[in-house]
């Protein structure tokens, strides 16, 4: 493609060479440029690219995009001055994939919780429904019935349009996205053409990263004010943020609740581990997922499929079709009638929930055994809070490690017991390895009880040190109930 033609929409401070240059493709990494690639170069969180663009020249790059060029330039070679080298990034991407949002409609899901389970809840519903269905999230990215894995809640910028080129490619009509307060910050959804946006709520998490909860609700709420005046914006008014999300988008507002006045509202009926029954509205539907916190995603699910034209009988009867989401309250019950939930509860507003939806079912004969970690390299501060919430909310729990990256996990552990209250110190203990720590819960429990093992879900692995080795809860859990049975 002709520069001239990437770089349209893009914020430009200075062009030095000509822009009439053939471009073969865009990188952001110099050691995958080849010649007469685009070269831009990004401040990232561990590195600046601007330190690898001679190293990219020598690779055969004819154009460099930054946000402070060299004082030294080399012939035949295009300099590109931008405001943001993410958001220039971002809007080249799109121009470079022609664009590809704009022939499919795309819903962005964003909040602190949730995100997954709707956005998947919703490309299954499509599907069901007949459609040609995309999906970009934590878990996978689906080009219709094509699965490709994911490493980022919001990928970057040129993956995102790669796919949805693919999307497009195949005839895809809808793609639910998640949308991360991380790719709104870095502006990796700049240029995209969304149709509608979903507020699901907003807790403590990402503090490591953001500088405030004030900054990481403004973060999230930019999502919004960017909505097109034909987009829709869909928020739940239960959470305090979520009027505060749509104040000054042009979208056409929606709003959902279970204790406020709104457009969509969800009474729970009836709650089991075998599924909810749910008034939405004036409609009564059965579904097979669980507690209040996947009632609220329901309800975003159905409000959303609503509002896209989904015709209401089919929507009811799709909807009670609809299984858990990978590692989102994922649960197996031995013979002996122990029950194992896996559930990717990584922040504290996210393992309260998971506790309490426990708590409501179980009869309290029965022991709630929680095995519960926190991520190294990530907010210290949830960590004692995550502490409290799991002795308080469980009959024993087993603090181990989750992903400890390159921090110490004793050390995670001792911070997490800070915010242990002293009548539940006797409830909890410390088990550094998580294979032994599940195991260890899984000898603990007798017939009836039940078992969390919260905070890595889906995953496949454990980082320890920069290396990641395979693991996956449900199956250490399962494997070893099956060694005990026998």
């Amino acid at each position: 493609m002709i520069l001239k033609d990437i770089l349209y929409n893009v914020a430009l401070q200075s062009v030095q060479g000509t822009t009439d240059v053939v471009v073969n493709s865009i990188q952001y990494d110099s050691r995958k440029v080849e010649k007469n690639d685009l070269f831009v170069a990004i401040k990232g969180v561990h590195s600046d690219g601007h330190s690898f663009i001679e190293k990219a020249i020598e690779n055969g790059a004819s154009v460099i995009v930054a946000e402070t060029l060299p004082e030294h330039k080399i012939e035949n070679i295009t300099y590109v001055e931008v405001q943001s080298s993410s958001s220039a990034l971002a809007f080249m991407a799109a121009n470079f994939y022609q664009h590809p949002s704009e022939n499919l409609r795309l819903i962005g899901v964003t909040g602190t919780n949730g995100k997954t389970t709707v956005a998947s809840l919703l490309y299954n519903l499509f599907k069901a429904a007949g459609y040609k269905v995309g999906l970009i999230s934590t878990v996978k990215i689906m080009v219709d019935n094509t699965s490709h894995s994911t490493s980022h809640t919001t990928p970057d910028s040129l993956v995102i349009n790669s796919y949805l080129q693919q999307m497009n490619n195949v005839g895809v009509e809808f793609c639910f996205m998640e949308v991360s307060s991380h790719g709104i910050h870095q502006h990796r959804t700049d240029g995209l053409a969304f149709e509608g946006g979903i507020f699901t709520n907003l807790s403590h998490d990402h503090l490591d990263y953001h500088s405030s909860f004030a900054e990481y609700r403004d973060v999230k709420k930019s999502f919004f004010d960017g909505l097109s005046k034909t987009a829709f914006a869909l928020t739940n008014v239960d959470d305090k943020n979520g009027r505060i999300m749509v104040q000054n988008t042009k979208a056409k507002t929606y709003s959902y609740a279970m204790k406020s006045y709104a457009d969509y509202r969800t009474q729970i009926l009836e709650n089991h581990f075998k599924g909810l029954l749910l008034k939405i509205n004036d409609n009564e539907i059965w579904v097979k997922l669980i507690g209040s916190f996947n009632a609220y995603n329901l309800t975003a699910v159905f409000a959303c499929a609503d509002i896209l034209g989904l015709e209401n009988d089919e929507l009811l009867r799709l909807m009670s079709t609809l299984e858990n989401v990978s590692g989102r309250f994922e649960y197996f019950v031995t013979p002996n009638n122990i029950t194992v939930i896996v559930d990717y509860a990584h922040t504290p507003d996210a393992l309260k929930n998971v506790l309490h939806t426990i708590n409501d079912i179980r009869t309290q004969n029965e022991l709630l055994i929680s095995v519960v970690g926190c991520g190294g390299d990530r907010d210290k501060t949830k960590r004692p809070k995550m502490g409290h919430i799991a002795s308080a909310l469980s009959s024993k729990v087993i603090f181990t490690s989750d992903n400890p990256r390159s921090e110490n996990p004793d050390s995670i552990i001792s911070e997490m017991e800070q915010g242990v209250e002293p009548q539940n110190f006797k409830k909890i203990m410390a088990i550094t390895n998580r294979k032994q720590a599940i195991k260890a819960a899984c000898q603990l429990a007798r017939t009836n009880d039940i078992i969390l093992v919260a905070g890595k879900g889906h995953e496949s692995y454990q980082e320890i040190n920069g290396k990641r080795s395979a693991f996956n809860d449900y199956e250490v859990a399962l494997d070893y109930l099956n060694q005990l049975q026998k």
